[in-house]
């Protein structure tokens, strides 16, 4: 079962791993928040909400609006569904159950398609939300409420993007801000390196790449290694003075 993690793009906050204008007070108002819903501050009346893999770190898509409603959570899910081939997955399983001629039972238990690991805002938490979910055969998680390190993989995503991309901040356009995020997230995909996947792309990641890089850079690591010290060595037999004659 896929782990998916969705949330709304924030400015006065930079996430719970740290970071640039990260809150630190303890005073409730000012403290970093599980649900934040602000914007990037070139485009104050413009919301971003991300999908991204929980397990990869993969950011699968975003979608920009001036609304924060459960309509684009709805819009964000059913088009990372569609990249991520889900989609055709969720239409089987209602052919399946509206075929009465089906092989198997409609009453039998399935595994959801995926877990969708998100904060207690109302756009996850609403009726309209929850139905669109148990539609397509998604399961809800959500975070405990004040603790933000719950949405730590989400926060961290916000927070390298603003930091690693901080032209992101000066555009005042929702349009260029879109077409911009789609850009930034072809890099971070597909460039930068995760820390938190030993150091590969989440793309690499994602499609299975991962644990081949990094044995292979293992592998590397203990021949340089092996290298370096017969290198050395050698080094050391030909700096070692010649004996002298043995006397006669």
């Amino acid at each position: 079962m896929n782990l998916w993690s969705a949330g709304c793009s924030e400015t006065g906050t930079s996430g719970a791993e740290g970071g640039p204008r990260k809150r630190t007070g303890r005073n409730p108002g000012t403290a970093p928040r599980p649900d934040p819903y602000t914007r990037f501050s070139g485009c104050p009346k413009t919301a971003v909400i991300t999908v991204m893999d929980l397990v990869t770190r993969k950011w699968i898509c975003e979608v920009v609006s001036g609304e924060e409603t459960s309509t684009q959570v709805e819009v964000a899910f059913t088009r990372a569904l569609e990249l991520e081939g889900l989609l055709e997955e969720v239409e089987a399983r209602h052919d399946a159950r509206a075929d009465a001629a089906a092989p198997s039972p409609v009453d039998e238990p399935l595994c959801p398609v995926l877990l969708a690991v998100s904060d207690n805002g109302p756009q996850m938490t609403s009726g309209s939300t929850r139905e669109f979910m148990a539609m397509c055969a998604i399961a809800q998680h959500f975070g405990r409420p004040g603790t933000p390190t719950d949405q730590a993989w989400i926060e961290s995503l916000f927070s390298h993007i603003k930091a690693d991309w901080p032209q992101l901040e000066q555009i005042t356009d929702p349009a260029v801000l879109t077409a911009e995020l789609d850009h930034v997230r072809v890099e971070y995909n597909t460039i930068r390196l995760h820390a938190g996947i030993g150091y590969v792309t989440p793309d690499d990641e994602h499609e299975g790449r991962g644990p081949k890089i990094r044995n292979a850079r293992r592998k590397g690591l203990r021949l340089a290694r092996r290298d370096r010290i017969a290198y050395h060595q050698r080094q050391r037999t030909q700096r070692q003075p010649p004996k002298p004659p043995d006397a006669v």
